[in-house]
């Protein structure tokens, strides 16, 4: 069996529309809204000089439907370069985007070969002694086990599984085509190539059962280095295995603690060490698109409250003055606390006091929370599953979950925090 190097990469997402961009112009943005497109083109400029036999799409090349013909045509010029140097590519559509989500097509270099979606598939590279067994999505919500459909391994062959999977819900992700790593160990193939899961993680090791994670984060919740897996095979086994980050925006969640802050100009300062300590910890060269998020107990609670926006503007500033390519801030999140506890502020004899005070009560009173989480509970449903999922406020994740001492309490720190606050 000849020795060969592939790369298995997976979730693109190319083209998809990036949060946190809303209102923001300029070089900076731009680059963030392009990043998914300039790190697949770093990934296959690396395929190219790294000599690389085959190269593995494990699903969601795309987002979802194209808006247009560009984004088919940008994907179109990238296997170009692929065929140019001679190098195969496999692709598998997941979820995002299963056959039935795009709708537009293009026909494609002779050296792509696309996994169908009427039932599991093989192609063979003879010269290498490989074979690779995969599936596409028909549609979004694929509820079977895909891989036990999966053809035997074939004798003598390195056998590749190409599979879009949560295995199991991993991750907090839709658990699509749902298998178990039992499963994928019993088929007997040399190696899983999976995608779907958009963090890096290597779950077993001969055979090899990996996510690669998504190429480029996408927010906040995608931070830390985004690549694909560089697959040396010596001897027909796994020799080596490198993830190799090509994002081309780097994200960051930051936090600075104001406790010992007396006044709000510290609190800017912080917020420039941060970021700057993170450029130059973190980035690797690389824009830095960052959320900063303020903690800790102190006596400037109201004030931070009350100046959110003038700290945000302190932190673009701040990050604006290291360079224009340098970093990023999306947004400010604050989570301190007044030094006073709850109990503190509810025995308070003024209003605000009053107002905490009834509403501590009101978390012992059942029929007060049965009427507030059954009204809570029909606005929330009505509310976009994505919005649901994915909101990070607070208050509306506990009114999602039903929670009802958590909401309120944080709808009493929140109330208080507003109506004591004072802007500086």
């Amino acid at each position: 069996m000849t020795d060969f190097r592939f790369i298995h990469a997976a979730d693109i997402h190319l083209d998809s529309p990036l949060r946190g961009l809303a209102g923001q112009q300029g070089k900076v943005a731009e680059r963030i809204r392009t990043a998914a497109r300039a790190a697949f083109d770093t990934l296959v400029g690396q395929a190219i000089d790294d000599e690389v036999s085959f190269f593995v799409i494990a699903g969601d090349l795309y987002d979802g439907d194209w808006r247009d013909y560009q984004t088919g045509l940008f994907f179109i010029g990238q296997m170009g370069r692929l065929a140019k140097a001679g190098i195969p590519a496999f692709v598998l559509h997941g979820n995002h985007d299963a056959e039935s989500k795009i709708t537009r097509r293009l026909t494609l270099p002779e050296n792509v070969q696309v996994f169908s979606a009427r039932k599991p598939q093989t192609f063979r590279l003879d010269t290498l002694g490989v074979a690779l067994h995969g599936q596409s999505f028909a549609q979004r919500d694929i509820t079977e086990n895909l891989s036990l459909g999966y053809p035997e391994p074939i004798p003598g062959l390195f056998n590749i599984g190409v599979l879009h999977t949560a295995l199991g819900g991993m991750g907090g992700h839709a658990n699509y085509a749902p298998c178990s790593l039992s499963d994928l160990l019993g088929k007997g193939y040399d190696y899983w190539a999976l995608g779907h899961v958009h963090q890096h993680a290597v779950l077993n090791q001969r055979p090899h059962v990996v996510f690669p994670g998504n190429l480029q984060g996408r927010h906040i919740r995608e931070a830390g280095p985004k690549g694909a897996c560089f697959v040396s095979v010596e001897d027909g086994v796994v020799a080596d295995l490198i993830h190799v980050a090509v994002d081309a925006v780097r994200w960051a969640h930051l936090t600075v603690s104001v406790t010992d802050c007396d006044r709000l100009q510290d609190v800017a300062d912080l917020l420039r060490d941060a970021i700057g300590g993170a450029v130059g910890a973190d980035a690797d060269g690389r824009l830095l698109a960052c959320r900063l998020e303020i903690q800790g107990r102190s006596e400037l609670h109201s004030q931070i409250v009350a100046s959110t926006e003038h700290l945000l503007a302190e932190a673009r500033a701040a990050a604006l003055s290291m360079g224009e390519d340098t970093a990023w801030v999306e947004k400010i999140r604050v989570s301190t606390e007044p030094l006073e506890d709850a109990a503190q502020l509810a025995a308070r004899e003024d209003a605000l006091g009053e107002l905490l005070s009834n509403l501590s009560q009101a978390a012992d009173d059942a029929d007060f929370l049965q009427t507030l989480l059954g009204e809570i509970g029909d606005f929330t449903r009505r509310l976009p599953s994505e919005i649901r999922a994915e909101t990070e406020d607070a208050i509306l994740q506990a009114a999602v979950k039903g929670d009802s001492d958590a909401l309120i309490k944080t709808v009493g720190v929140d109330l208080m925090s507003r109506l004591t606050s004072k802007a500086t």
